[in-house]
């Protein structure tokens, strides 16, 4: 993990310097799943597929987002993948 860290600097900081970056956060793997009436404590590290972090970039489309995300460092890694959505604004 130590070794890819500079990479992923350069990744986003690539983004930052077109002025499209918002956010970025990496995840534990600890963590709790919540269905109706049940609270289970996982292991996220023993799932097969799991999210790992997070970036929100601004993005004029999302083919815009999905070129800057086709650029990560997760995709260097064997079971690599990046998911890409666009945000809903949240009315209070």
């Amino acid at each position: 993990m130590q070794a890819s860290i500079p990479r992923w600097q350069a990744w986003i900081g690539g983004i930052a310097q077109q002025g499209k970056f918002v956010d970025t956060q990496q995840m534990e793997y600890t963590g709790k799943s919540i269905r109706k009436g049940n609270v289970t404590d996982k292991p996220f590290a023993e799932i097969k597929e799991i999210v790992v972090g997070y970036v929100i970039v601004k993005a004029e489309s999302l083919e815009e987002a999905a070129a800057m995300a086709d650029g990560c460092p997760i995709l260097d890694l064997p079971e690599g993948s990046v998911e890409v959505r666009p945000l809903i604004k949240f009315q209070i």
